[in-house]
């Protein structure tokens, strides 16, 4: 049984309506409804919106209204059209900016009194530094080994306290491994050099060592250097030097040893212990077949599969390897479909690091390839070949059959979470092309983050943690500018997109605003660095002065800096003017002898729009020939003249003859 249920409204008021005809208006619904058995049949599931379903009906008189308005179009013609709805656009956009920078004015304002508010609540917690073991070979004496070496006073490496034993003025003396910076050897003549160079305060430390040194004002070793002979002497087993040799080869072995732990420790700090993975041992898991992880667990990239469980993933490649996210240290889940792109990924942004292949990430994502990602340009084949026609309609099959199998595994995941993990698909068309790497790729918006995960290593910035957002290198004459984004926690590093292309720059703002994110651009480049170091040395200060209203270009104090520098720009641009004053004096001449061209030109065309007869125009030929003939002799006679003028006088002595 099939119902059609309508329903009608009348005399509905509009208050938005501007027009006696907009004011009120009708309304009627229908939809069509199939009665079943079990349930009821929507048979018309469609959007529901009303761009998608509405049909609007107007008046006889708004129809001739429209008419008469088509007609007068035609009159006045295309451009008329055309500006009108440039004028009508133009003032449109303008309305939309407005309210664009009402909106960050606004921001503005609470930006400043939240950053107020978190500094104040932070106050009181104070940050804990960790305190460096110290390394000491031995607690006691009853540890010291007592080998030959030792007692032949003999450079001796024990391994198991990773300890270097050497004499020192006839006394066995332990270092530890820790305290040595490098070693070296060398052969000169007949004897081996052995050198030891150890760190004391004031050599040059890694970035994050700090000081490892208790009691720095203590008398410190800062180099020792063994020597040892290269002959034989009777009656020994071996070359004195031999010791040496063997010393410089431990040493290096213990370590290298020392220092990979170290780092395996140090990736390890910061790592918060997880949960165990509770398995659910249901074959109908969602699982998903066949793909890579990034980043690697080996060095070679190893296939396996993803399968979800109870509270968490579990990724098992064909070797055997696993690793575990749970479903509460994902910040953010992201489905990349393959839409455009030669792979399809599923990336996580993890809350807390862990540990796989000896290394900590927060980012882990899986994938699959679509296509061919390289081409092979060798082969000769033509366009319309069948073996390529076949080749596509195969790669389009088969990104739609990832697409549906990924979009499945979601869903499953989803209804298995109950909701609590949802995947976040980016918004292409929001999508602006920036380098935050060394590499320009897509950068694309979702619903909390802004992401790249098809290029590695992958962008993610989730917007709940950004401040501000800066543009710099804001100019006409450029065609790229970069970003710059603030985080609410002042300690962390800013975040820098370059080469951002400058047609980009409107709907970045335009996503930005709607994201309630404040913006501010300007034409220089900043030293963040130096920025953020004095708001977090004097935060309070920083808020009295203004806060971060110096990057609005709009604000008093920025106004006066450009005043100031305008100034300083016209006073170091002098020489400048003044080769401009000799462009223009140039360029006056120049217009000067065009105009007189023009005036000279004007007085011919006058003459022959005078309008002479063919007579007239002979007789004044006639004359200027004979003009012209006249001025030929004058000249020819003066020329005389002057050559008679011009002659040495004759001589008044006589030659003699012979």
């Amino acid at each position: 049984m099939v119902f059609s249920i309508s329903l009608g409204f009348a005399d509905m008021i509009n208050k938005e309506g501007k027009k006696d005809e907009q004011k009120k208006y009708a309304l009627f619904i229908g939809d069509t409804i199939q009665i079943n058995e079990d349930q009821a049949t929507v048979l018309t599931p469609v959007k529901k919106k009303i761009k998608n379903v509405g049909i609007f009906l107007k008046n006889d008189d708004e129809e001739d209204e429209e008419e008469e308005d088509d007609n007068a179009e035609e009159l006045l013609g295309k451009g008329a059209r055309s500006a009108a709805l440039l004028a009508d656009r133009t003032r449109n956009e303008m309305t939309a900016e407005e309210k664009r920078r009402a909106h960050q004015k606004e921001l503005a304002n609470q930006v400043n009194e939240e950053a107020k508010r978190r500094l104040t609540e932070q106050k009181g917690g104070q940050q804990i530094q960790k305190a460096r073991k110290s390394n000491v070979s031995y607690k006691n004496v009853s540890q010291m080994p007592r080998e030959k070496d030792i007692r032949d006073m003999k450079i001796f490496i024990d391994k198991k306290y990773e300890t270097v034993v050497m004499p020192v003025f006839g006394i066995a003396t332990p270092f530890h491994i820790a305290t040595i910076k490098n070693i070296s050897m060398s052969v000169e003549g007949d004897y081996t050099y052995l050198r030891i160079n150890f760190f004391v305060p004031g050599s040059s430390l890694g970035r994050h060592d700090g000081n490892i040194f208790p009691n720095p004002e203590a008398t410190f070793v800062k180099e020792i250097t063994y020597r040892a002979s290269n002959l034989k002497s009777p009656g020994d087993h071996s070359v004195p030097s031999t010791n040496l040799q063997n010393a410089f080869r431990i040493i290096k072995e213990v370590q290298k040893r020392y220092k990979t732990r170290e780092a395996e420790e140090k990736e390890k700090e910061g790592i918060v212990k997880q949960d165990s993975l509770v398995i659910n041992l249901n074959r109908s898991n969602p699982k998903l077949k066949d793909l890579y992880i990034r980043p690697n667990i080996a060095q070679k990239r190893m296939q396996g599969s993803l399968e979800a469980h109870t509270n968490g993933f579990r990724f098992t490649s064909v070797r055997g390897d696993k690793v575990d996210i749970l479903y509460n240290n994902i910040k953010h889940a992201i489905f990349q479909p393959c839409d455009g792109e030669m792979i399809i990924v599923l990336h996580f942004h993890l809350k807390n690091a862990i540990m796989f292949g000896k290394k900590r990430h927060t980012d882990v994502q899986f994938y699959t390839e679509v296509g061919e990602i390289t081409t092979d340009l060798g082969k000769h084949q033509h366009m319309h070949d069948r073996d390529d026609l076949y080749a596509e309609q195969m790669e389009r099959e088969m990104r739609h059959k990832l697409k549906s199998a990924f979009k499945n595994f979601i869903e499953k995941v989803e209804s298995l979470t109950k909701e609590e993990l949802e995947f976040e698909v980016p918004f292409r068309d929001l999508g602006f092309q920036g380098a935050p790497y060394r590499s320009t790729c897509l950068l694309q918006p979702t619903s909390s983050a802004l992401s790249n995960v098809t290029e590695w290593p992958p962008f993610v910035v989730t917007l709940d943690e950004v401040e501000l957002v800066h543009f710099e290198r804001v100019q006409f004459h450029l065609k790229n500018f970069d970003v710059v984004i603030v985080y609410k926690d002042y300690n962390k590093k800013v975040t820098m997109i370059n080469a951002v292309p400058v047609n980009s720059l409107d709907p970045i703002k335009e996503w930005l605003n709607s994201c309630d994110i404040k913006y501010t651009e300007g034409v220089q480049s900043l030293n963040w660095t130096k920025i953020m170091k004095t708001i977090v040395d004097d935060p309070e200060g920083f808020f009295e002065q203004g806060g971060w209203s110096f990057l609005d270009p709009e604000s008093e104090g920025s106004g006066g800096e450009d005043d100031s520098e305008s100034e300083m720009e016209d006073e170091t641009f002098n020489p400048s003017a003044d080769e401009e004053e000799e462009e223009e004096e140039d360029s006056d001449e120049d217009y000067s002898s065009e105009t007189e061209d023009s005036d000279y030109s004007a007085s011919l065309g006058s003459e022959e729009e005078s309008g002479k007869d063919w007579d007239e125009l002979e007789e004044e030929a006639r004359k200027a020939d004979r003009e012209s003939q006249y001025e030929d002799t004058e000249e020819t006679t003066n020329r005389k003249r002057k050559g008679r003028s011009s002659a040495p006088p004759p001589s008044s002595k006589k030659k003699r003859r012979h």
